[in-house]
């Protein structure tokens, strides 16, 4: 019996080891830790349960049947994060390069089933160097496989990407499906085509870090969440935001014990409002003020400045913030807010978030690039998004709320349960001067007529007041009481229960 346990223990040795001692220094001198190296950190200490350790591949061609290693360049399993249970999967690229094979992907597959059987996020650590080659057909078969799991777990538990290395080709499209992509800076990229193809199409000369690197994706397309200095710091991040989600869609958001009262005024609020309304202010400040003990975990916080998103704490509950940066645009929705804010309202409703929103949106960015970009659209994705939302939903409008982005920034007229405005609201179609250039053509040849006019509009349009008394907004509120009211309120909204109209899916304007 002890000679079998003994060989059990070395075929363990054997799969644990992957590639070999030469590729995992490899894999070391590259600022990369493995697959195995990785998923230790992610999880809590003792709590990973590895499955299909053995498994290998069935390929016969090109001499594949003479190197097998045990795992087949993945690593499954589950596992905890602050005693709450994930599902995980790390690519190998001491194995084969972390190339997916059909089995590879059999075993993706496989841990995701499960995850969503089991109503658990999963975790997906990807380095690899794409399809098998050997395989062909079947690789890419495998890979198709995954990204239809990745489509049925969406919405239904939480889909985490983390890029630790090489993802080209078709690997993309599975993390850019899930709901978070997390990168770390000069080790990992991300493209359909390489650079060698880039300059061959198109003779654009263009190296991988510029094409797909974290800095590209988080700064300019979008594409990914975050981006972190090595693979320890997005391991460390990632296991802290892990704690602000529910496991699944049938769970409401996890709830941590808090020590920073519910009713904490913050009298600093009250002079936040630059008394120039052309003057930015930070809204970082609101956010952190109002959240519990100011812990904010910002997504995207690189991409489309002008515009903020994040998750935090009211009461010890998770909340999803949305608020509008006067820093960058003044505040005005673009194409790229205006996606990256609805992906955010639409996540959070998918898992029963709360969202709050802070407002003071001057209107829709104008230009052409805009037009021409598609800003109808995209701004129609941000009021589709908030419109469906059925989770609780207070906004809270600071200054400026205008024309179309006054209705798109989660208004009373798309549902929105709990609408407040700080005294320096001004809620209108435009700004003062604007308006009355309009209404008063002829007045606006006389500067001293024209003054009149826009301090008349400026006094009985550019308040809360107007809309307070259609009942647009529910309140009128003092800055400093701001947490107070946004707390007692989501306490009110615990038990909200909205149901949309029966459909197959919505249409929205992608």
């Amino acid at each position: 019996m002890q000679d079998i346990l003994d060989k059990l223990e070395e075929r363990r040795q054997s799969a644990r080891s992957g590639g070999g001692e030469a590729r995992i220094n490899a894999q070391h001198e590259k600022g990369k830790l493995t697959a195995r190296e990785r998923i230790e950190l992610l999880v809590d200490k003792d709590s990973f349960e590895e499955y299909d350790m053995f498994k290998e591949h069935r390929s016969v061609d090109f001499g594949m049947e003479n190197t097998k290693i045990a795992g087949d360049g993945v690593v499954i399993g589950s596992g905890t994060v602050n005693g709450r249970l994930i599902f995980i999967y790390s690519q190998d690229f001491t194995v084969f390069g972390g190339s997916l094979s059909e089995t590879h992907a059999e075993k993706i597959c496989k841990i995701m089933e499960m995850a969503m059987k089991n109503g658990a996020p999963v975790i997906g650590i990807n380095d690899s160097g794409g399809a098998r080659i050997q395989e062909g057909v079947s690789a890419l078969a495998g890979y198709a496989e995954v990204f239809q799991r990745n489509i049925m777990a969406s919405g239904v538990v939480p889909q985490i990407s983390l890029i630790m290395g090489p993802c080209a080709g078709g690997a993309v499209y599975s993390p850019a499906i899930t709901d978070f992509i997390f990168m770390v800076k000069d080790s990992s990229y991300m493209f359909v085509t390489g650079p060698d193809v880039v300059k061959t199409v198109t003779n654009e000369v263009v190296t991988q870090e510029e094409l797909g690197g974290a800095t590209t994706h988080t700064v300019k397309s979008g594409v990914a969440d975050n981006a972190y200095e090595n693979d320890l710091e997005a391991i460390k991040q990632t296991r802290r935001f892990i704690d602000f989600l529910p496991l699944s869609n049938k769970e409401q958001p996890p709830t941590r014990q808090s020590f920073d009262q519910h009713s904490r005024e913050e009298l600093s609020l009250d002079s936040l409002i630059p008394d120039n309304p052309n003057k930015p202010y930070d809204m970082h400040e609101l956010i952190r003020k109002t959240v519990d003990e100011g812990d904010f975990f910002e997504i995207q916080p690189t991409f489309a400045k002008n515009i903020i998103t994040g998750f935090a704490r009211i009461e010890g509950s998770t909340v999803g913030i949305v608020a509008n940066q006067p820093m960058v645009l003044a505040g005005c929705l673009d194409n790229d807010a205006s996606r990256k804010s609805a992906r955010f309202v639409r996540f959070c409703d998918c898992f029963n978030i709360p969202i709050v929103t802070f407002v003071d949106v001057p209107g829709f960015l104008p230009g052409t690039a805009q037009e021409y970009g598609g800003v109808i659209k995209h701004g129609a994705k941000l009021l589709f998004a908030y419109g469906e939302a059925t989770v609780p939903k207070i906004t809270i409008i600071t200054r400026k709320a205008y024309g179309g982005a006054y209705d798109v920034m989660a208004s009373k007229h798309l549902r929105g349960d709990l609408n407040f405005a700080w005294p320096t609201a001004e809620i209108a179609v435009m700004g003062a001067e604007g308006a009355v250039k309009i209404i008063f053509r002829e007045e606006a040849k006389d500067q001293e007529k024209l003054e009149a006019k826009t301090q008349e509009y400026s006094d009985k349009f550019a308040n809360p007041f107007v809309a307070a008394r259609r009942g647009y907004i529910d309140d009128v509120i003092m800055p400093h009481a701001t947490r107070r009211r946004v707390s007692r309120g989501l306490r009110m909204l615990k038990n909200k229960d909205v149901q949309n109209p029966w459909k197959k899916h919505d249409n929205i304007p992608l």
